[in-house]
C-alpha cells in the first residue's frame, strides 16, 4: 500500500479546519508565485502549467511538508518551496495519468483534463515542464542555505518519483489492468504509487530540520500508515463519491474490473481499516508532542474527506 525572500510565516498547531484551509491558501500564493506566468513565451505550456496546478486540489502533500516541519522545528519558510516542489510532480503525475494512453479521463477537479482543454502534446510538455519545474525549485539556494541539504531533498523526490516509486507504481496499475492482484499486491503497488511521495513529504520535514533518526523513523512510519489510509479513502469515495464530490469519474475501477481495497475488503471493512490505520499513524507521533498536531490533523482529514 521557490518564491522571492520574505518573513517566514507563522504555522501554529491547527484548532480547527479553518486552520488547514489556511494554510492551503499560503500553499496556493506560494505555487502562483513560484509558476510562469502565462504571458512568457512559449505562452501555451505555462498557460497549461497554470491551469493544471491552480485549478484546485487539496495540497495534501505540502500540508504534510508543512506539518512534518513544523514537527521537527524547522521553520515554515522553508517547507513552503518544498511542498509547492511536491505539489507539482503530483500535478504532473495527474496531468500525464489522464492522458488517453493511461487512464483516458476528461475529468480532473471538476473540469476538463490538461489534454482535453489544450491537446495531448501540449499535455506532455506541461507535465514534463512541472516535474522539471519541482527539481529547479528543491536546487534554488533559498529553499534551504545548506547544500547538502539541498542535494539530499532532490535525491529523495527523485527516488520517490521515478521507477522505484511513483512511476513504477503506475507502470504496475497498468499491468493490473490484465493481472487480478491479491491484497499484497494492492499494497504494493500503492505503496509506490502514492505512498513513496507521501512518504517523501514527511521525509522532507526531517531533512530540512536535520532530525535525528529516530524522529525521522517515527515520520516514515507515520507516513507508511497514513499513506494506505488515504488509499482506502480514495478507493471508498470512488464507490461512494459522486462526481460532483470527487471532481472525477467514478466508479472506474469497479467497471474495469480492477481490484482495490474496497473490492477485497468490503465497504465496511475497508472503512474500518482506514480509521484504524489513521489512527496508528497519529500514535507513531507521540514523540513530538503537541508539535505534530498539524500531521494529526491531517490524518483526520484524510479518512473524513469527502473529495
Amino acid at each position: 500500500m521557490a518564491r522571492t525572500a520574505t518573513a517566514s510565516p507563522t504555522v501554529r498547531a491547527p484548532k480547527s479546519a479553518n486552520h488547514l484551509e489556511q494554510l492551503t491558501r499560503l500553499v496556493n500564493q506560494t505555487l502562483e508565485r513560484l509558476l510562469p506566468r502565462s504571458a512568457v513565451s512559449p505562452q501555451v505550456v505555462h498557460e497549461a502549467m497554470r491551469y493544471c496546478v491552480l485549478s484546485g486540489g487539496k495540497r495534501f502533500r505540502p500540508l504534510l511538508a508543512l506539518g512534518a516541519c513544523e514537527a521537527v522545528g524547522a521553520p515554515a519558510r522553508q517547507a513552503l518551496p518544498v511542498g509547492c516542489a511536491l505539489e507539482l510532480i503530483h500535478t504532473y503525475s495527474l496531468v500525464h495519468d489522464d492522458l488517453p494512453a493511461m487512464d483516458d479521463d476528461d475529468l480532473r477537479r471538476g473540469q476538463p483534463t490538461c489534454h482535453k482543454k489544450f491537446d495531448e502534446a501540449t499535455a506532455i510538455l506541461a507535465g514534463d515542464a512541472l516535474l522539471t519545474k519541482a527539481f529547479e525549485v528543491l536546487a534554488l539556494p533559498r529553499t534551504h542555505s545548506d547544500p547538502a541539504v539541498r542535494c539530499e531533498l532532490v535525491w529523495e523526490l527523485a527516488v520517490a518519483s521515478g521507477g522505484h516509486g511513483m512511476v513504477g507504481g503506475q507502470m504496475v496499475d497498468l499491468w493490473a489492468e490484465d493481472h487480478e492482484l491479491d491484497l499484497n499486491g494492492i499494497t504494493r503497488l500503492q505503496q509506490l504509487k502514492t505512498g513513496k511521495l507521501i512518504d517523501f513529504s514527511c521525509q522532507a520535514g526531517a531533512v530540512l530540520g536535520k532530525a535525528p533518526r529516530a524522529l525521522r523513523q517515527c515520520l516514515r512510519n507515520y507516513a507508511h500508515d497514513l499513506g494506505l489510509a488515504f488509499q482506502i479513502a480514495d478507493d471508498l469515495l470512488d464507490v461512494e463519491g459522486t462526481v460532483e464530490e470527487v471532481g472525477k469519474a467514478v466508479q472506474k475501477d469497479a467497471d474495469a474490473g480492477k481490484a482495490t481495497f474496497v473490492s477485497i475488503l468490503g465497504v465496511e471493512r475497508a472503512r474500518t481499516q482506514a480509521h484504524m490505520l489513521a489512527d496508528q499513524a497519529i500514535k507513531h507521533l507521540d514523540p513530538f508532542e503537541e508539535k505534530a498536531d498539524l500531521l494529526r490533523a491531517v490524518a483526520r482529514y484524510v479518512v473524513e474527506r469527502r473529495s
